[in-house]
């Protein structure tokens, strides 16, 4: 596969890239399935234009951080239908909304037992470049390594931000994504963006402003229902390494086709991946062609 060299606009895929895309959304949950499921593609990675981010909260009733309350989410959404479900829906920030030549790399560390592991060359690699990242922790992670969240919390190159509870798509509905069933209800929406919610606050002394589901994966009413809690959903248009399956060469091949905006995922908790070495090649030459790192919130 050729390497297209970094642009400042976005560019649509060029063919011949459809099974590499198709590659990428089916590993998206590999590095963080629960064992004994097999991740299922049910939607192909793709690029999207930038979306702006929510302009505020619809009136949530007051709860114990100011947000609503589990029953005040269960009263408001009772009987309102999704209309869409998946990777892009509205109401999910996908780029940043820029032509500045900015990429947010962003890392989820998913948790469970076969996604606690710690990818330790990927972490000294970004603190030795000086590559600022936004890293989406799952609860389960943050209580299989309280010492390492605890100094990531206060390292000012990242910003933490929240990956789930229970690492579950969320829906009001249930919707599976890669077999992985999804919750099911508003009440189970709210418990799982505000359980590891509390989790971070209490890690950073601030509440996460930044969400993103296990899988990835969304119904539009679960996306209003985060936003209500005061949670941004965020997800990405470059694929990094299709959940930690890449090799090296091919998150280097990833991180490359970035454009001016771009959100990158990418997963810091498997260290046997090619996730490391593929963001090391990469970085250099983004900067040597112009582009600059940021985290999400130094853009949204």
């Amino acid at each position: 596969m050729s390497t297209p060299e970094p642009t400042g606009l976005p560019s649509a895929p060029a063919p011949g890239r459809r099974a590499f895309l198709l590659l990428a959304a089916a590993g998206l949950a590999t590095a963080c399935a629960p064992s004994g499921r097999a991740p299922v593609a049910s939607e192909p990675a793709r690029t999207s234009t930038a979306v702006a981010p929510p302009s505020g909260p619809s009136e949530p009733a007051p709860g114990r951080s100011g947000g609503p309350t589990r029953d005040d989410v269960v009263a408001r959404y009772a009987g309102v239908a999704p209309t869409a479900f998946g990777l892009h829906v509205p109401g999910v920030v996908t780029r940043l909304p820029t032509q500045e030549r900015v990429i947010a790399l962003t890392f989820d560390a998913c948790g469970g037992a076969r996604g606690s592991g710690y990818d330790g060359a990927l972490i000294e690699t970004l603190r030795s470049t000086g590559t600022p990242a936004t890293l989406f922790l799952n609860q389960r992670w943050i209580l299989a390594h309280p010492d390492l969240a605890a100094a990531l919390a206060v390292d000012p190159l990242f910003e933490l931000a929240n990956h789930g509870t229970a690492h579950l798509p969320l829906s009001v509905r249930g919707t599976a994504a890669y077999g992985i069933p999804g919750t099911a209800g508003p009440g189970e929406v709210f418990d799982e963006v505000s359980g590891n919610r509390l989790t971070l606050t209490e890690l950073t002394g601030a509440p996460p402003r930044f969400f993103r589901s296990g899988t990835a994966h969304y119904d539009d009413v679960a996306v209003r229902i985060a936003r209500d809690i005061g949670e941004t959903v965020v997800n990405f248009d470059v694929n990094g390494d299709a959940g930690a399956t890449f090799g090296a060469e091919q998150v280097t091949a990833a991180l490359r086709s970035a454009s001016a905006g771009s959100i990158v995922i990418g997963h810091m908790n498997q260290p046997t991946g090619g996730t490391a070495a593929g963001v090391a090649a990469a970085v250099p030459r983004l900067t040597a062609a112009g582009f600059r790192f940021v985290r999400l919130s130094d853009q949204l």
